[in-house]
């Protein structure tokens, strides 16, 4: 993926100085906002590539979870950028829809024809990998660059046979529209991960009463799951059982490992197992109360989280 991540930006980059130039050339606001966005393309390539380099660090002591949110952060970035660009194609828009100028349509054609097949194949080749949202998000990048790129040439064609030079402007605003909406998608996403919000597609409730039915569980509370990453969710809970023995106890607690795992495929769980239920750390602390830990790591590393 990194080998694509480094073609991808050599290519973006090179487009974005053909199309400013073509764009200015042609005095096309429809060109110029595609070198605005592939612009960002750039930046969301590079953020996309440095995440994803960062998140092939192992963990250390300072960091005991790796680097696996830098995709995260990357992608949100992204998304922010993407955000500032579409206002800012809407506003240069509407103020050439104010004051119309005329545009050379069959440069825009010709340029955009590049940009289509360009954006394409990049976006083909990131899609392949768009289960991850640090890719997913500079995949759509790619991908709203593609189908705007592509209403250059439908508008352009336009202009051509029709003379009206408002449809230049228009189309900026409708590929404005199209950055805003693919892009709040990911910024929802990512501020979940980030806030550690329950993982979109995952029911709080049902994984309570999955570990309810375990046998031996008088109560499931303190239940949290989160992720550190598009596709790396955890679990940590405190479970109330009866007065059972230690072979028993340690039954429960293979149970509810496996029901978690395979039921919603969180692999990483943090399970207590007490007698009573902790009103306080106190409580869970007392000499007399038996309380046992059992952590499943993820990719072999060992990691602890704290509620």
């Amino acid at each position: 993926m990194q080998r694509v991540l480094k073609i991808s930006l050599v290519v973006t980059t090179l487009y974005v100085v053909a199309t400013l130039v073509y764009g200015l050339r042609a005095h096309s606001l429809a060109l110029m906002s595609e070198a605005g966005h592939n612009a960002s393309d750039v930046l969301a390539l590079l953020l996309s590539f440095v995440a994803v380099r960062f998140e092939a660090r192992p963990a250390t002591a300072k960091k005991t979870f790796g680097y696996r949110r830098a995709g995260v952060m990357a992608a949100f970035l992204n998304a922010l950028s993407l955000m500032v660009v579409s206002v800012w194609i809407a506003w240069l828009a509407v103020e050439r829809l104010i004051t119309p100028v005329a545009v050379q349509p069959k440069v825009m054609m010709v340029v955009a024809v590049v940009g289509v097949l360009m954006n394409g194949a990049i976006a083909a080749l990131l899609s392949r990998s768009s289960h991850d949202i640090n890719i997913r998000g500079a995949f759509l990048h790619m991908l709203g660059d593609t189908l705007s790129t592509a209403a250059v040439i439908v508008g352009g064609a336009a202009i051509f046979y029709t003379g009206r030079t408002w449809i230049d402007p228009a189309l900026s605003l409708v590929i404005a529209a199209v950055i805003l909406w693919s892009s709040f998608g990911i910024v929802r996403e990512t501020l979940n991960i980030l806030l550690e919000g329950t993982p979109r597609g995952i029911d709080v409730g049902k994984i309570r009463t999955a570990m309810m039915d375990v046998g031996g569980v008088v109560e499931v509370h303190d239940l949290h799951v989160w992720s550190l990453g598009s596709n790396w969710h955890a679990l940590a809970s405190h479970v109330t059982v009866g007065d059972q023995t230690m072979d028993r106890l340690e039954e429960i607690q293979s149970a509810l490992h496996c029901a978690v795992r395979d039921r919603f495929h969180i692999a990483h769980t943090t399970i207590q197992l007490d007698r009573e239920r902790c009103e306080t750390v106190n409580d869970c602390c007392s000499p007399g109360e038996l309380s046992v830990v059992q952590m499943h790591a993820h990719h072999g590393h060992d990691h602890s989280h704290s509620h």
